[in-house]
């Protein structure tokens, strides 16, 4: 088990940078950004893998509405990410039927974005089958320590059907440290919580009540405490929810180093 560290993408390069290079230093084995409409995760990869050239990278997830393989592939071209370093997380987005969309999609991004591990976003049981069946890794998000136990076995039995080793277990675990982490954790899972039928479906499957779903915790002895809950993770992506700068988000990963 390691210990990755997350952002949302279009931090700050000047944040980024340093950040990246603190977290090596602390131990942690990867770095990740999200995707979204307002920034390009890999661009934020890009100052990560210039940063610290010793960790891993990754990108969780990009949305196969939003991108094609063509274009994913032309975005790691132009920034000159080291695709051996690169786990390339993908999701369905806000597709009508995600399970079709991501068992179909499999063979292009195979044949369109060579040479990097791809990495499945699941929650559902039937998502996890399929990335336990078929993808290089699978990326959970807002799931309880007993949730995402239960959901990797759903990833083990997809595995055992071909049959095949169960490829690594990655997931975000949004992390607040200090007197204002409860507020930090509950604003930003009551956004995720509405976000769209997929989450409000795996929110009410998970029945856990609101700003419980990751770490709200005093200190770092606390941090620690919580995170070791998720054993069930291969790799703990400490989604880190502080203000922008280097100290608040050096603080929480310093707090949740492994």
């Amino acid at each position: 088990m390691s210990r990755g560290f997350g952002v949302a993408a279009g931090l700050d390069p000047q944040v980024a940078a340093p950040l990246a290079a603190r977290c090596a230093e602390l131990g942690y084995s990867s770095m990740w950004s999200n995707d979204h409409p307002g920034a390009l995760g890999l661009e934020t990869v890009k100052v990560f893998a210039d940063a610290a050239p010793t960790v891993e990278l990754g990108v969780a997830v990009m949305a196969l509405d939003r991108h094609d393989p063509k274009e994913i592939n032309g975005h790691i071209e132009r920034l000159g990410i080291d695709r051996d370093r690169l786990w390339l997380g993908v999701g369905a987005g806000f597709s009508k039927l995600p399970l079709t969309v991501m068992s179909q999609a499999l063979h292009d991004l195979r044949e369109q974005v060579p040479g990097v591990r791809l990495v499945l976003a699941a929650m559902g049981p039937k998502m996890c089958n399929l990335a336990g069946s078929s993808y290089d890794g699978v990326f959970f998000n807002w799931m309880s320590p007993e949730f995402a136990t239960s959901a990797r076995l759903n990833v083990e039995w997809g595995a055992g059907d071909i049959p095949r080793e169960p490829p690594p277990v990655f997931g975000y675990v949004r992390v607040a440290v200090g007197e204002d982490a409860r507020e930090r954790l509950t604003k930003e899972e009551s956004f995720y919580r509405d976000l769209h039928d997929g989450y409000r479906n795996h929110f009410e499957r998970l029945g856990e009540p609101e700003g419980t779903v990751g770490v709200a915790a005093a200190d770092r002895d606390e941090a620690q405490l919580l995170l070791a809950a998720y054993t069930a993770l291969d790799v703990t992506v400490v989604r880190g929810l502080a203000s922008a700068t280097v100290e608040a988000m050096s603080a929480v990963a310093e707090a949740s180093a492994p």
